[in-house]
């Protein structure tokens, strides 16, 4: 299981525990503070998918702190990071218009759909911005 100072953040982000279970003992955690000792105010976690590709699993930001730039500043960090070791940055994420803009804003392009995963994989309905998602969207972007 997760600890609690982290659970708030992941649940921004992958709203069913479950769901967060599926990947955050196989992945790295990126923890973004003010100072040091500080609560968290954004996350970033990140798995190997194989073959290059590297996974942005969860990526929140406390409401408070939104639209302040420490979304994508977990992005660059992670890029920065990872570079060298893979040549490519993926997201899955729902078709909302909160999401998608922010990934593209990044650099990231629309790769793949997988069709009802989030009527197949959650046990309620997920809205976002009004919108109920329904398939997933995958965005990449290389890593350089």
């Amino acid at each position: 299981m997760f600890s609690s100072y982290r659970l708030p953040l992941l649940l921004l982000a992958d709203e069913q525990p479950e769901m967060v279970e599926r990947y955050l003992n196989r992945g790295d955690l990126w923890i973004c503070t003010q100072d040091a000792g500080a609560s968290a105010i954004g996350e970033c976690l990140v798995t190997d998918e194989g073959a290059g590709v590297l996974e942005i699993k969860s990526l929140a930001v406390d409401p408070v702190y939104q639209g302040k730039g420490y979304g994508r500043a977990l992005i660059e960090h992670v890029t920065h990071y990872y570079a060298g070791r893979f040549h490519t940055l993926q997201v899955g994420t729902g078709d909302s218009p909160l999401t998608v803009p922010f990934y593209k804003r990044c650099g990231f392009t629309r790769a793949r759909t997988v069709p009802r995963f989030f009527l197949e994989n959650y046990d309620h309905p997920i809205i976002e911005a009004g919108v109920q998602l329904v398939d997933m969207v995958y965005l990449s972007r290389p890593l350089r």
